[in-house]
């Protein structure tokens, strides 16, 4: 009882200095904070914005695969980052929804009130589209969106944001009367999917590399639904005047990316296995990317390691400990939390069943709650992105374990013992520490260990929201659909897993050896 005590305050000091170091963090106004989506080209823009600044002196921070545009935009607005690389399109339709159009004039003026603005355009478009396999669109005779509406058989695996966006397949749908009920997968992955023929029809980005790696065909909008999606900076609007240095650094960017360019850096990344951060020092050097890029395009997987190879390359890569160290910190903190709070409220709630049930159900509800879901809500709430919500996540889904254990434990102790206490002279306080606590301690440490095993899990989503952890290799290996990568992010996690249920074994073990002897 005495160590879970002091394992549980420890917890509560070490969340208050990770909290304390965040808010330090935020402090630090002198460094340019660049966020990214969670696609390989908002990683590799936003490594070139970071490293354009870099070269004028300025201090970087970036905060890459943050999630889709509502936790990005979120995370800006609350001031948690200072500039993205954004879409026209999309902050028409998506963040500035009463927008006149989709030029710079019309989106500043409807971002104003928002606090932020939009410039300095990139050079190039990436809008959306659909794709099936060429093959398959030769056979079937279809050559445009108005094609694919004559073929309902056909199975459309979407991207989750698409088929939610109010420029995606809603509109999409009603336009061309598609009468498909298409299946979300994460866009990284629905190449996968596409090249196996579990799906016929995807949305792309036109300027994804593996459009033509994987032989696609990329159909016609020829009712022209969808709008240009101009790359450029989405900023806080007092970037300007707050980072002079660093802004003035980021216009020397305007125009210079081309579409060929962009399609050569997503080729590096996705077909030749850069990192980002060469990628982008290799274009600000002279632009290689376009030319090498080509190159990429046109190789298919030829001379490329085994994926054991790969895999063993990515597992003990140099971030090992530290992801490690990350991802165990968020366990513990959450765990820990979770257990100064449930153990206590599973003591003070027990005699009382209905409001024991009420407490209990309301965890549960918690429980169903989407981990996306949650982070979003929470990063609006808090108005932070990183550690903060993804901690109070973790806790609110540990909770539920640790009190229904506490309450099942407690129901362990019979009677007869509860009445000998209270025989000797004891008041309640001292029976539940000295008889009832001892005894539903086992019960208590199996909820302990469920929540540590769900936190394991669940700690992987924390790095969407920049908050780290092993969940970054996950992120950035859907990102590039990588698998060797994402395995390399979910071993180390599945071992943490592991080693858990053997310590929690050994713990348990020893409390029912103390069980025995009394």
């Amino acid at each position: 009882m005495l160590r879970l005590h002091h394992l549980m305050r420890f917890a509560l000091v070490w969340v208050l200095g990770l909290l304390a170091a965040s808010a330090a963090g935020a402090a630090q106004e002198e460094t340019l904070r660049v966020g990214s989506k969670r696609f390989t080209e908002s990683h590799v823009l936003a490594e070139i914005m970071a490293q354009q600044a870099q070269a004028a002196g300025v201090k970087t921070q970036v905060r890459q695969g943050l999630g889709n545009t509502a936790i990005v935009y979120e995370a800006l607005r609350s001031g948690q980052i200072d500039v993205y690389a954004e879409y026209s399109g999309t902050i028409a339709l998506e963040i500035a929804k009463h927008a006149q159009g989709s030029d710079l004039a019309s989106l500043n003026a409807a971002l104003a009130p928002l606090g932020l603005a939009v410039g300095v355009p990139l050079g190039f478009n990436d809008g959306y589209a659909l794709a099936m396999r060429r093959q398959q669109a030769e056979a079937l005779g279809i050559r445009s969106l108005s094609d694919l509406a004559r073929h309902s058989e056909l199975r459309f695996g979407l991207s989750n944001e698409f088929i939610g966006r109010g420029d995606g397949w809603p509109g999409l749908a009603k336009r061309y009367n598609l009468q498909a009920k298409p299946q979300g997968l994460d866009h990284g992955l629905a190449y996968e999917a596409i090249t196996q023929q579990h799906i016929d029809v995807m949305d792309i980005y036109t300027t994804d590399a593996k459009i033509d790696h994987l032989g696609l065909w990329v159909l016609e909008d020829d009712q022209a639904y969808f709008p240009r999606y101009d790359a450029l900076l989405l900023y806080r609007q007092d970037l300007p005047t707050q980072k002079p240095v660093a802004w003035a650094a980021l216009q020397q960017l305007q125009g210079r990316i081309s579409e060929a360019a962009m399609i050569g850096m997503n080729a590096q990344a996705e077909l030749q296995g850069q990192g980002f951060a060469e990628i982008a020092k290799q274009f600000l050097a002279g632009g290689a990317a376009q030319t090498n890029g080509k190159a990429a395009v046109d190789a298919k997987a030829a001379g490329q390691p085994s994926l054991g190879a790969r895999l063993w390359t990515r597992l003990v890569a140099p971030d090992l400990w530290r992801l490690t160290a990350q991802h165990l910190a968020l366990v513990l903190v959450s765990v820990g939390v979770a257990a100064l709070i449930a153990v206590p409220a599973g003591i003070l709630l027990f005699p009382h069943p209905r409001s024991r049930a009420l407490a209990l159900g309301a965890a549960g509800v918690l429980q169903t709650i989407p981990s996306l879901a949650l982070l979003a809500v929470l990063i609006a709430w808090f108005g932070v992105i990183g550690r903060l919500p993804a901690l109070v996540a973790l806790t609110a889904y540990s909770i539920l374990p640790i009190l229904s254990n506490t309450c099942a434990g407690l129901a362990e102790v019979s009677p007869g013992l509860r009445s000998a206490g209270s025989a000797l002279g004891m008041t309640r306080p001292q029976r539940m520490r000295w008889v009832e606590l001892p005894i539903a301690m086992p019960t208590v440490v199996a909820g302990i260990r469920t929540a540590c095993a769900i936190g394991i899990g669940t700690a992987t989503i924390a790095a969407f929201i920049g908050a780290g952890g092993l969940g970054e290799r996950i992120v950035t290996g859907l990102a590039l659909n990588d698998s060797a990568l994402m395995l390399a992010g979910a071993l180390p996690a599945a071992a943490l897993a592991l080693l858990s249920e053997l310590l929690f074994e050994l713990w348990e073990r020893y409390l029912r050896r103390r069980r025995v002897r009394r």
